[in-house]
Formats: structure tokens, sequence, C-alpha cells
């Protein structure tokens, strides 16, 4: 549960499965923290006349609610510092990939994986709400991938990266890639553990994206800005994005691509590479 959306995972918590992989009802499932349920105190129940009682229940609500996220962001941090130790013992180079939906990132990813998989040893977690579209995809290319469908959740939490680890048997010194769940909100506020947080953002998006969601480009070490080809189509000022971007995020890095036709993937692996000595 996601205490700033309000949104929560299923009851049975997320599944995670490797492509061509069943669920099975009679598995363990793996409860996350994410099941925790809004109780009102039992007073809730009673009848009171009085506009104060009515005030002080509405603050006592907000304040249970906001306990409720504490206590998941400090499990989720717990828990994303043990994937974190893990990835470095093993010199695991992960890169926690976000965006709105639509903006390619699994284009950048296949591109990406396509091109280096003779280079690089790669793992994949896929982060989507229903599908195993994403994954399947992925294990076209031949490489090792799990995903998460997270259900009613809009984010990847550390709990769930870990399980999707243990299905994956990384070997030392590769990259694992993971795609989160498409939305540029709750994500940046949870941790999975990664060495860097990818932001990316298509030309067709608008240059104000980085003042919409300055969380997410304040926690991102690289911004991707994607489909440069359709810039003579597009009403957008890279410019100024960056320069929004930047108030936000100083320390940002900005590579600019177009999946589909190729340009500007050369620099972006240059980085990549430079990042796994």
């Amino acid at each position: 549960m996601c205490g700033t959306c309000g949104c929560g995972s299923d009851n049975e918590g997320p599944t995670i499965l490797k492509p061509g992989e069943h669920k099975h009802s009679h598995e363990e499932r793996h409860h996350h923290h994410g099941e925790h349920s809004h109780t009102h105190d039992d007073d809730h129940h009673h009848h009171h006349d009085g506009h104060s009682h009515a005030h002080a229940h509405s603050h006592d609500h907000k304040h249970k609610v906001l306990e409720i996220e504490q206590d998941i962001l400090n499990n989720n941090a717990l828990l994303a510092a043990r994937n974190r130790g893990y990835f470095e013992a093993k010199h695991i180079f992960a890169l926690n990939l976000v965006s709105s939906p639509g903006s390619g990132k699994t284009s950048i990813l296949e591109r990406t994986l396509a091109d280096l998989k003779n280079e690089i040893m790669f793992y994949v977690i896929e982060g989507d709400q229903q599908t195993m579209n994403d994954a399947n995809r992925i294990d076209a290319l031949q490489i090792p991938v799990v995903q998460i469908n997270t259900g009613k959740g809009c984010h990847l939490e550390s709990d769930m990266v870990y399980e999707a680890v243990k299905k994956l048997e990384m070997k030392d010194n590769s990259v694992l890639m993971i795609e989160n769940v498409g939305n540029l909100v709750c994500p940046s506020m949870f941790d999975l553990g990664e060495s860097k947080r990818v932001v990316i953002i298509s030309t067709t998006e608008g240059e104000d994206k980085p003042i919409k969601y300055p969380d997410m480009f304040h926690t991102a070490d690289i911004c991707i800005i994607n489909k440069i080809d359709l810039l003579p189509y597009v009403n957008i000022d890279v410019q100024k994005l960056k320069e929004y971007a930047l108030k936000v995020n100083p320390n940002l890095e900005f590579f600019e691509v177009s999946a589909t036709k190729g340009d500007g993937m050369e620099a972006w692996y240059k980085w990549l590479k430079e990042n796994l000595v």
C-alpha cells in the first residue's frame, strides 16, 4: 500500500513469475507489507454528535495513515539495503528504470539488450500491474527475466525485487535492469537497492515534466530523453526541459536518444560500460 496515492496490492500480494511459469494456488504466496488495512478506531462505529469529534477523528485517521506510510517506507529502506549489499557483493550493476507509460522505456531496454548482450551478461526484472507481455519480449531475446505483477500496486518495492532476484540466480559481474511500473509518482519514494536510477521521458511529453514530478527527477541519476527523431513534429524545447530538470537536480546526466532509430544510443552504452568497470 502506498500512503501517497492509496494504491494497494491484492490480498495475495504480487505475482512473481518467469515466462512460461504458471501461478499455482498452493504456492506459498509472499505477502508483502502492502496489506495494512486502514482501520478506524472502534469508536467510529458509535454515533457521536458534534463537529469537534469528527474533526478529531479525521486528524486521528490522517495521523494513522502517516504512521502506516512511515512504517512501509522504513521497512522498504531496510530491505533495499539488503538488496544493495547483495548487488555490491556480487558486482551486479542494478538500474531502476522509471517513466510514465508510453515513454518508450521497454523499447530502450530491448534495444540496449539486443545491442550489448554479447558483451554484457544481463538479467531483467519487469514490473507491470497485470500482463506478462514485456517479460515475454525480453525472453524472446534469450535474456533471463522475471515478471512482477503488482496487481493494484503502482510501483515495485524492495521485497518484491528480492524475491525476483532469488528466482534469477544471477552470476557475478552482470547488469540487472529493473523496469518499474509506468508511473512518475510513487516509484520515486521506493528505493529498490539499485546502483543508479534512470528516468526516461519522451519528447512527446512536454518540457514541464521535471517540475510536475520533481521527486522523481530529484532522486534520479540519469535522464534519458527518448524519441528525439520526433523533434521536428512535436512542440517541445529540449533545452528548457533540461533547465527545469537541473533546477530540481543539478547532478542529473542526460542522454538524448531514439530507441527506434538508434540515434544517441552509443553514448548511453558508453556510460553503461564505464560504470561496469
